[in-house]
């Protein structure tokens, strides 16, 4: 199941490629690439033996790890400091969503002379980088859910603030991605589940925004295919080379597609996660059913015809019943109160999400007090 794509960007599938990550690394002009990862996977063999690989091949490799999973401005500085310090050429960016995210934004900052935050995706604010500074960035995703190794932007939280901003640059995208389904094999059952949840709420969603966009359309229909084929398995046997392989797939396809725009799951998953350090993945997981219903008025002729693509009976109700069962089956929480604390801070939350970028894009535009109510629904399972 090998094979090699150039759309969004270079990128070579399959089982056992990353073990051609040392002279992708030369390909690309580095001679001292930093890999940038979360401290999970920074003590695992798969680093350790990426690490002696690129040894072996003269590069003079270091890891730099400390990253929250949801990453701060301040671990974002911290890997400038590791990589002007160990003048590195290059940036691997290697792990989940937190690990990629730092990652490209540690490469498109470090050699800079404005901030971080005025590359936050604001109008042209992009134009405030040199392009020539940015170095080469490798892409390899050990889970399947971001699709952040096929994405321009990183999702950072501005602890200032109190706030995910989202840092964008077209240089951002790495110009090479291997996607590796071994990677992902020693994936808990539960991540493998909330991760593959986040790759289908970037399909869905960018499936029911109202931009124009028939490509991103075609592809995010079927990512929602394969999510629906292989997720289960994946969850169920996570050594199911087959699987894992659709799934990362379907994650790279996802955030391919959500270039026509999100909604309503991640305007309120954004805040969420930044006021409560929850998992981004399982946010969406969770708020996936709450926000089909809340736009069902203006969807529900497009998600017909999605259901009958997935072989359900063509219908909206249908098609939330897949959701529903979909979510017992792979062990999803049904409500917001199996992870967070309490509902005291959810107007501020609806507060939070009307200002975020993917509240744009949404087939509704709501105001503060209806996300806060969606957020509410969700956090009580009232659907």
């Amino acid at each position: 199941m090998n094979a090699n794509w150039n759309y969004p960007t270079a990128m070579r599938t399959g089982a056992g490629r990353i073990n051609e990550l040392a002279s992708a690394c030369t390909e690309m002009g580095m001679k001292a690439p930093l890999l940038i990862t979360d401290p999970g996977l920074a003590g695992l063999p798969m680093v350790s033996d990426i690490v002696a690989n690129c040894q072996k091949a003269g590069l003079a490799i270091a890891v730099f790890s400390d990253i929250k999973p949801n990453p701060t401005g301040t671990n974002v500085e911290n890997g400038i400091a590791a990589y002007l310090t160990g003048n590195h050429d290059g940036v691997i960016a290697f792990g989940g969503g937190s690990g990629l995210d730092a990652a490209k934004a540690v490469a498109v900052a470090a050699n800079q002379t404005c901030s971080l935050w005025e590359l936050e995706d604001i109008g042209d604010n992009w134009l405030n980088a040199d392009p020539n500074k940015i170095p080469p960035i490798i892409g390899v995703p050990t889970t399947s859910g971001t699709g952040s190794e096929v994405g321009r932007a990183s999702v950072i939280i501005n602890e200032a603030e109190h706030k995910k901003a989202i840092i964008f640059h077209p240089k951002m995208l790495p110009g090479l991605v291997i996607l590796d389904p071994e990677l992902t094999i020693g994936l808990p059952a539960g991540l493998t589940a909330a991760t593959g949840m986040d790759a289908l709420s970037h399909n869905l969603e960018a499936f029911c925004s109202p931009g124009y966009h028939p490509m991103a359309e075609g592809i995010a229909i079927e990512g929602i295919r394969l999510i629906k084929d292989f997720l289960p398995t994946a969850v169920a046997d996570g050594s199911n080379i087959e699987a894992r392989t659709q799934m990362i797939v379907a994650s790279a396809m996802g955030a391919t597609a959500f270039q026509r725009g999100l909604g309503a799951m991640h305007a309120l998953a954004h805040p969420l996660g930044a006021t409560y350090d929850a998992h981004h993945g399982m946010l969406n997981a969770i708020l996936m059913p709450y926000v089909l219903k809340a736009n069902q008025s203006v969807i529900e002729q497009r998600i017909s015809r999605l259901a009958r693509y997935l072989d359900l009976d063509p219908s909206f109700d249908a098609f939330l019943d897949w959701i529903l069962a979909l979510r017992i089956e792979v062990g999803i929480h049904h409500q917001l109160s199996a992870i967070i604390p309490d509902d005291s801070r959810l107007s501020e939350i609806g507060e939070m999400a009307v200002l975020d970028g993917a509240a744009g894009t949404n087939p509704i535009l709501y105001d503060a007090k209806t996300y806060a109510k969606i957020a509410r629904n969700a956090f009580h399972g009232v659907l």
